[in-house]
C-alpha cells in the first residue's frame, strides 16, 4: 500500500502505565520507525513510518495499550513519509 507517516496523540491514562515503552516495542515489532513521548498535557503522541498496512496495525493497537492503560481516545493525522528515521524510539 506504500510508505506512509502518521501522528497519533492518545489521551486517557496512558501515562505511568508503560505506554511509551509497550509502543516502542510493538512498532519494532511491525518493523516502524519514529518515536513516541509524554506530552505535557497528560497525553502520549506518536509519530510512526512505515506501510500503511503496519501504521494501521499500531493505530488498532494504540487504542488499546497496555493492560494498565484506559484509552480514552486516539486523534490520528496521516501524514507523507519523510524517511528521517532509522528506528523507533521513546524521546523527551
Amino acid at each position: 500500500m506504500g510508505l506512509k507517516q502518521v501522528q497519533l496523540f492518545v489521551r486517557g491514562r496512558v501515562q505511568g502505565v508503560f505506554f511509551r515503552a509497550s509502543t516502542q516495542r510493538e512498532a519494532k515489532r511491525l518493523g516502524l520507525t519514529g518515536w513516541v513521548k509524554n506530552r505535557s498535557d497528560g497525553a502520549v503522541e506518536v509519530l510512526a513510518e512505515g506501510e500503511e498496512d503496519e501504521l494501521k496495525e499500531l493505530i488498532a493497537w494504540a487504542n488499546r495499550g497496555p493492560s494498565a492503560a484506559r484509552v480514552e481516545r486516539v486523534d490520528v493525522r496521516w501524514r507523507g513519509f519523510s524517511g528521517d528515521f532509522f528506528d523507533f524510539r521513546i524521546t523527551d
